[in-house]
């Protein structure tokens, strides 16, 4: 795992990359005019929420295939009771 350190709010994150990868990547955030920084974390922001996209997108389909699954309509009846009254506290 990278080393971090505490800055307030901010931490520095050190890595390794290939020195191709990066004289490429240095090109291009120049060439655009734009902080290597500034481009470094709108590709985290991007990766974090596809990564909750994702995890959404997977306890959607286990829950509906929990659904499908059941036999006892009660029970489901109760399940989406339950998420709708919880969904109603957020």
């Amino acid at each position: 795992m990278p080393v971090t350190e505490d800055r307030g709010k901010e931490a520095t994150l050190n890595l390794r990359v290939d020195a191709e990868l990066k004289a490429e990547f240095a090109s291009a955030v120049e060439a655009e005019d734009r902080p290597a920084a500034e481009v470094l974390r709108g590709l985290m922001r991007s990766y974090i929420e596809e990564s909750r996209r994702r995890r959404f997108a997977a306890e959607a389909r286990r829950q509906s295939q929990l659904i499908a699954a059941s036999k006892d309509e009660a029970e489901v009846m109760r399940w989406i009771q339950d998420v709708s009254s919880a969904k109603g506290r957020k």
